[in-house]
């Protein structure tokens, strides 16, 4: 499966923007779906994920409250909607996915992986 992540931008502090991880070539359905963000300097860390059936939803605990994560299996798409944005949320972010019945926050558990957008927080 391809994904492809999109919606990053310049956005001030506290303020909100939403990302969308969209899949191409095959459905997103049948995919526990990921997002991941790299600060520079830093290694890639997990952020939200979203199981296949859209039951379980896990956040890391640096953006729990303000991040939510949803999918729309109709659409093909999983969104990641961020509120209340930090400098410290400036990073790119990735989307990914992988197939299994068993959630994971590991990085390595996830086969496909998108582009990558840039999200940065400014003053």
């Amino acid at each position: 499966v391809q994904l492809q992540a999109s919606g990053g931008g310049l956005v001030q502090r506290g303020g909100s923007l939403t990302l969308s991880c969209a899949g191409s070539e095959r459905t997103l359905s049948g995919y526990n779906i990921g997002w991941f963000r790299q600060a520079p300097g830093k290694d890639r860390e997990f952020v939200a994920l979203i199981s296949w059936s859209g039951r379980t939803i896990n956040y890391a605990d640096s953006v729990k409250g303000r991040f939510t994560i949803s999918r729309d299996n109709a659409d093909n798409t999983v969104t990641l909607q961020m509120n209340l944005l930090k400098f410290e949320d400036t990073a790119v972010y990735y989307c990914a996915a992988y197939a299994g019945s068993v959630v994971s926050t590991r990085r390595d558990d996830y086969r496909y992986w998108g582009q990558g957008t840039l999200v940065t927080v400014s003053s």
